[in-house]
């Protein structure tokens, strides 16, 4: 953060930060946890579509049910607010519309929601930060767009595997090195075929949503934050899917370096995965100057000639304010996507899908996503994860295989077509 940070948000004790958060579930919850502990912000109004849960799990983080006002319109939320009551609604439009809100936070996980309430965000002149990826991967280059045509902040949420890996990204690349490789650890075994069902009792116990914990261990949640730090740094993965190797820390300098050397990559800059060190996240860089190598020998870097910049942590939505003081306090984002797009999550059929069936879309039981480079994935018209949620299939698509835009018809709602006016302009 810049050297007046804490300086500004001393100011804000008087006026904290005014939170629409839209969503509360996990992340929703933890995030809303924190806010208790932190003077310079305040959630004022509330969206979830299950009410009775959202007062359970507010009551659960210590809120008394007087606290809390259940509002239908507008008007009344922000009556409400003006009592010192929290506002609950199951309308986010409510929210973000509501004045006296400087930023919303969305965290449904559910890409067509969430690009709905960035986009109502956005026309309303507030600033938006997403914890929802999912969304970001597929129609991200077009709301940051309009985002910035208003004058507000569109950002991922810092705290995810994204935000902070493009930080680490950010800050070795300023220095001068060349990076090689950057990504995350993944804790889930990986099984492409996973279902929620077969999952119910594990995400029970891990107070998760079953759908949630699938995507994690089909893939397809590190598939799309990967995509989302490729399309932020000009990073490719390096083959479909990645690689996704098997190490711990202190090998990653090693294992991710080009075959040539021994290593497992093709190319330098590339992202990717590593099962073993996660909740961390890294990127390898490299120099070919002698004394900076000798510098960083002397500071126990490695042998090299690659290095290991490693954050063993993510806090996911407990770091999220960082993302709310950056838009708020210096109008900047945490992590948005270039307007060339470098990677794409595609679609791949979980089991052989018959026409005329329903795809479920992420965390299902029909498709997982994988990382594809962009231009290869437009050249064969393959289908973003994201957009395939309620799609009808047209022909049979066997299983493995990945699914195109002739084999489906998609949902017609806003993030389809956002997603169509994006691919139709050029933003470079």
């Amino acid at each position: 953060m810049k050297k007046d940070f804490l300086g500004k948000l001393e100011e804000r004790k008087k006026a904290p930060i005014s939170i629409g958060l839209i969503g509360l579930g996990q992340m929703g919850r933890g995030f809303f946890a924190q806010t208790a502990y932190v003077p310079y912000v305040k959630v004022n109004a509330i969206c979830d579509v299950d009410l009775q849960k959202a007062i359970k799990n507010l009551e659960s983080i210590g809120l008394n049910i007087d606290e809390i006002s259940i509002v239908n319109n507008v008007s009344d939320a922000e009556g409400a607010i003006a009592n010192g009551k929290i506002v609950l609604t199951d309308d986010s439009s409510i929210v973000t519309k509501i004045g006296s809100i400087e930023i919303i936070l969305e965290a449904t996980g559910v890409p067509s929601v969430a690009a709905y309430n960035a986009f109502s965000a956005i026309q309303n002149g507030k600033h938006i930060v997403l914890l929802t990826v999912e969304a970001d991967v597929v129609v991200g280059r077009i709301l940051r767009k309009m985002a910035e045509s208003a004058g507000v902040v569109y950002t991922v949420a810092y705290g995810d595997e994204p935000g902070v890996t493009k930080e680490l990204y950010d800050s070795v690349v300023s220095l001068g090195f060349k990076v090689i490789a950057a990504g995350k650890g993944k804790n889930n075994p990986l099984r492409f075929e996973a279902t929620p069902e077969e999952l119910a009792n594990e995400a029970q116990t891990k107070k998760m949503n079953p759908r949630m914990l699938c995507s994690f261990v089909d893939g397809t949640k590190t598939a799309i934050e990967m995509t989302a730090l490729s399309n932020a740094t000009g990073l490719v993965p390096d083959i479909r899917g990645m690689h996704g190797p098997e190490c711990s820390w202190n090998e990653l300098p090693k294992v991710f370096d080009l075959k040539k050397n021994g290593g497992i990559l093709l190319r330098p800059g590339v992202v990717d995965y590593c099962r073993g060190i996660a909740p961390g996240v890294f990127v390898i860089a490299t120099t070919e100057d002698m004394i900076i190598r000798e510098e960083l020998e002397y500071l126990n870097m490695g042998n090299g000639p690659n290095y290991l910049f490693y954050r063993p942590y993510h806090l996911t939505s407990l770091e999220t304010l960082v993302s709310i003081y950056k838009a708020v306090i210096y109008g900047e984002p945490t992590i948005v996507p270039l307007y060339k797009p470098f990677s794409e999550t595609i679609a791949i059929a979980k089991r052989d899908l018959k026409t005329g069936e329903v795809i479920d879309g992420i965390g299902g039981f029909t498709v997982y996503g994988t990382i594809e480079r962009h231009d290869i994935s437009t050249q064969s018209k393959f289908v973003p994860i994201s957009l395939t949620e309620g799609a009808t299939v047209l022909k049979d698509i066997s299983k493995g295989s990945p699914i195109t835009f002739a084999d489906v018809k998609l949902k017609d709602n806003l993030l389809l077509n956002l997603y169509r006016l994006q691919e139709a302009l050029n933003f470079e």
